[in-house]
């Protein structure tokens, strides 16, 4: 049997795990259901955890051309519009965790991923074929698409996202739940809004039960707003990208400060997401077992407080990278590795996520009590030493 890695999704988290398992000396087959690759959302952001494992890839230059690095992230009331906190990012982040805070859209992302692995004679890619289901023999894993194609290789990376079939194979769970929250994301071009909407730095508006995050992204030309509110989505929750219309939104926004509801009444075109994720992982068995392993939302679906999801995966390809280039280990060991450094971490991440979105949506006494801490502590308690180390 031709030694090489099989993987399921061609999203960031799989493009991430191709490009590792390549640079690890492995050859990579993978599986993408798309006829055609697309990364289809907004904007994300990326600590200096994950950017300096793009760097590590030999990506910095392609990463400069296309995001941004703003130098500030701010935390202001959605009532008021007062500022309740700030962290200097920019040139500390670079001294203090060695790499730079950067924004960038998913779709440039994706494509900086895509033309590193593409790079690699290694790797082929398999557009349009949708794995159906996969046997693990113990010496191989054996995978069937849903056109009856046939492939086999020493193991199987699921990276298939929030609705992995993968997993569903593998760990035989409930589906991801749903958590009464509702995304509307959007991306307009500065040199549309009037300049004292335009901005080069992270803000997050925080009120009771919603909050708003915005950043540049495309070098600063471009920026996203992402408005988080309690509620339900019409139609199948696992289609994240419903139509919307503005005035829903701006309905949710009525009790804000005129320059919040200035913001989004001055963007026209909003999409809909209704956000699931699954509880914090659990163990070991959750993201390895025997040669087939989980990677990114597969494994660890997480809400969007600690702008995390992306960097997760890629730190996950980055310790499969690890594993997979140990001499003469097994494969099942090597991924059981993997598994053991991986897990507790993301399990940390999908937990401070979920806090997260509770302190940001409070009301009450624990709204009075975020807005008292971060005037008294600031920096010391936005900065999250233990993830942007790595």
């Amino acid at each position: 049997m031709e030694k090489q890695i099989l993987i399921a999704g061609g999203g960031i988290g799989g493009l991430a795990a191709a490009l590792a398992c390549s640079r690890s000396g492995w050859p990579v087959q993978l599986l993408e259901r798309t006829r055609e690759f697309g990364e289809v959302g907004a904007g994300i952001q990326m600590g200096p955890n994950v950017v300096r494992l793009l760097h590590a890839w030999g990506l910095e230059q392609e990463l400069n051309q296309v995001a941004a690095f703003p130098d500030m992230l701010r935390v202001r009331s959605a009532a008021s519009g007062e500022e309740l906190g700030r962290l200097r990012l920019g040139e500390r982040t670079r001294t203090r965790y060695g790499a730079p805070y950067a924004t960038i859209h998913r779709a440039d992302m994706h494509k900086l991923l895509l033309g590193a692995v593409q790079q690699h004679a290694d790797v082929e890619l398999h557009l349009g074929q949708w794995l159906e289901s996969f046997v693990d023999t113990g010496s191989r894993v054996q995978v069937k698409t849903l056109d009856g194609a046939e492939l086999e290789g020493q193991a199987l990376i699921g990276a298939d996202g929030l609705w992995s079939t993968v997993r569903h194979h593998l760990l035989n769970d409930a589906e991801p739940r749903v958590t009464g929250h509702l995304a509307y994301r959007a991306l307009i071009a500065q040199r549309d809004l009037p300049a004292y909407l335009r901005s080069q730095q992270v803000t997050v508006w925080v009120g009771p039960k919603l909050h708003v995050v915005q950043y540049p992204v495309r070098k600063g030309h471009w920026l996203n707003v992402v408005a988080i509110v309690h509620g339900q989505v019409e139609g199948e929750v696992d289609d994240w990208d419903h139509a919307t219309h503005a005035r829903d939104l701006q309905a949710a926004m009525g009790s804000t400060c005129n320059r919040l509801q200035d913001l989004i009444s001055a963007i026209e075109n909003w999409r809909l997401w209704a956000l699931c994720d699954r509880p914090p992982m659990a163990g070991v068995h959750e993201q390895a077992q025997g040669r087939v392993a989980l990677l990114g939302d597969a494994a660890h679906p997480m809400r969007p407080y600690m702008a995390q999801g992306a960097g997760m995966a890629i730190e996950d390809a980055a310790c499969l990278q690890r594993m997979l280039a140990l001499p003469e280990r097994p494969m099942a060991q090597r991924l059981k590795q993997y598994a053991q450094e991986r897990w507790k971490r993301n399990a940390r991440v999908q937990a401070r996520s979920i806090r997260n979105g509770q302190i940001f949506h409070a009301t009450g006494l624990v709204r009075w009590g975020r807005d008292l801490s971060m005037g008294l502590l600031g920096e010391r308690l936005l900065d999250v030493p233990w993830l942007y180390r790595g």
